[in-house]
């Protein structure tokens, strides 16, 4: 199932409520997604992301294997949805989004029926076209870095993804230099579950004989410095299929991260401060 709404939306992959942790998991290696939307009859009913999985089995005490874990027991019934004949449906997806602090919002068209779904990378890609030059890094980057060396242990770094509620840890070499990212989608794309399914889906089975950080990490690092074009950024987002660069400053010195979140935010204000802009030159 995947239907475009436009260019700017992605495609929507969908599961029945009657379907499994395991299947979800399938899903989302196949298709290279972080959520999944849960149909009834075409309409949706529920939504299901990575970070909803992981955090369900951290906080589940039964012995259950995966593949006897329904959907329903997990999924998200409270849907962010906008209608598809909106004229600024984009600006409203990411009003959504920054409100409900969500990372995609459903479409569905006059009759409720499942039409398309926009996701904060969508919203990056659109941002890079249509608002180059309108702000640096430097406006919307978070100074709040969460880290972890190279050498800390895969369980650390997981641990510290769900204990903190976040998508991403820059890894750091021991002089606190940026060597690369990890994220949710680094532990899926090296996780033997696929082929040994077990509850720590997420870990390698080698996870307790020494792995590090830095066996899963991809080193081709991707960075921004402060001063460069948001709109740069956003790109850099889509073409690298990110949803996070760290900004360093010119000796590589870590100074804070750019995430599609940001992204998100400004697309939100960009429109409100070109307007004021044009009516008081001493706006900037």
């Amino acid at each position: 199932m995947g239907i475009q709404l436009s260019q700017y939306t992605t495609s929507v992959i969908t599961l029945y409520q009657e379907h499994t942790i395991h299947d979800a998991l399938h899903m989302m290696q196949k298709n290279s997604i972080k959520r999944i939307v849960i149909v009834e009859k075409d309409i949706p009913i529920g939504i299901v992301t990575e970070r909803d999985i992981g955090n369900f089995l951290e906080s589940d005490k039964t012995a259950r294997n995966l593949d006897e874990i329904a959907i329903n027991e997990i999924m998200s019934r409270n849907l962010v949805t906008i209608f598809a004949d909106q004229s600024d449906i984009l600006s409203q997806c990411a009003i959504r989004m920054v409100t409900f602090q969500i990372s995609s919002a459903i479409i569905i068209n006059a009759d409720g029926k499942l039409v398309g779904i926009t996701t904060k990378s969508d919203l990056a890609h659109n941002f890079a076209i249509k608002y180059p030059q309108a702000y640096k890094v430097k406006d919307y980057m978070s100074k709040i870095i969460m880290t972890c060396r190279k050498t800390d242990s895969l369980c650390f770094g997981l641990d510290m993804l769900n204990k903190n509620k976040i998508s991403r840890l820059v890894v750091t070499d021991n002089d606190g230099k940026a060597m690369g990212l990890i994220t949710y989608d680094s532990f899926l794309r090296n996780s033997d579950y696929f082929k040994n399914p077990s509850r720590n889906y997420l870990l390698p089975e080698d996870s307790g004989k020494g792995m590090t950080v830095s066996d899963i990490i991809d080193f081709e690092l991707i960075t921004v410095s402060s001063e460069d074009d948001l709109a740069k950024a956003a790109n850099l987002m889509i073409e690298y299929k990110v949803s996070g660069i760290p900004v360093v400053d010119k000796n590589d010195d870590l100074k804070g991260v750019i995430s599609a979140t940001d992204i998100v935010k400004a697309y939100t204000e960009v429109e409100t401060h070109k307007r004021l802009a044009k009516k008081d030159p001493h706006f900037t």
